[in-house]
């Protein structure tokens, strides 16, 4: 039987992309919303989810890490994907020919420099790649798609730009969600540790909690805070750690930081992409 994994979006998107490059034996389940991936996983109507969570232009993906700690699954892996931005058009349509593209709000100001010398305006659509279907759907020479080439070939649009973001790095992390924690040591690039915690309400608590991380030499690659249930005095903190919870240095490390903390909780122990690298 063939594996599913759940994306937030449509058939072409990055986060389709990412499952091509990471899981690619596992047939996509595209859902309306996180959430609706995040169910589909606890439901068992997908095995795993692929969820981006950052990107290096524009940050931390929106309620991403609100969602996190609330899923009941796990992070067993990540990947990256470098975002190449594609100017997709209907067969037949030239550039001149272009006058609206459409996409997502967070892709539109990444391509503003093309569209601004091409003279192009462009459109808001709630997901890239239902952009670049509904442009195909219209089927009409002025409007385009700005997506990935995989929306391209799904949807039968012809690339007529590629690569055209401003940024020349711009890339989206992915976690992959499970129900059920895997704490084995894998992957050649060592190993991941992801929580969450709370720390207690007295002076210099996180600053007393963060040091046990100094003194034990364990690396913090990722530290985030958000509020809890709206409350402007209630925090809660994402990190992420290199190394495995049962290497000597990250035990004293998060012994010291439960003295600190009214809860922790480790969200995923996976082996690091080589795409951060």
């Amino acid at each position: 039987m063939t594996r599913k994994i759940a994306i937030q979006g449509e058939l072409g998107s990055y986060s389709h992309e990412a499952c091509r490059n990471a899981r690619p034996g596992f047939e996509v389940l595209p859902c309306r919303t996180f959430e609706d991936a995040i169910d589909a996983v606890r439901g068992g109507n997908a095995d795993q989810a692929m969820l981006p969570v950052e990107n290096s232009t524009y940050g931390r993906v929106a309620d991403i890490h609100r969602l996190l700690p609330h899923s009941g699954l796990h992070i067993v892996d990540e990947a990256f994907v470098r975002v190449h931005i594609n100017l997709l058009v209907v067969p037949g349509a030239t550039l001149e020919d272009v006058q609206e593209a459409h996409s997502h709000l967070v892709l539109l100001p990444q391509c503003a420099s093309f569209l601004r010398e091409h003279s192009i305006r462009g459109r808001v659509s709630p997901d890239n790649a239902r952009a670049a279907r509904e442009v195909a759907e219209r089927g009409d020479i002025h409007h385009a798609a700005l997506a990935s080439e995989l929306a391209g070939d799904i949807y039968g649009l012809n690339v007529m730009a590629r690569h055209i973001e401003d940024e020349g790095n711009n890339t989206t992390r992915f976690v992959i969600m499970s129900p059920e924690l895997d704490t084995s040591r894998r992957g050649a690039h060592g190993m991941i540790t992801s929580f969450v915690f709370q720390v207690r309400n007295i002076p210099a608590a996180l600053y007393k909690a963060m040091g046990g991380f100094a003194t034990n030499g364990v690396n913090m690659t990722k530290l985030e805070s958000y509020m809890v249930d709206g409350s402007f005095t209630a925090t809660q903190f994402y990190a992420d750690i290199d190394g495995h919870p049962d290497d000597p240095n990250v035990q004293l490390a998060l012994d010291e930081l439960a003295y600190f903390t009214t809860n922790i909780e480790i969200l995923g122990v996976f082996p690091a992409d080589n795409g951060r690298f």
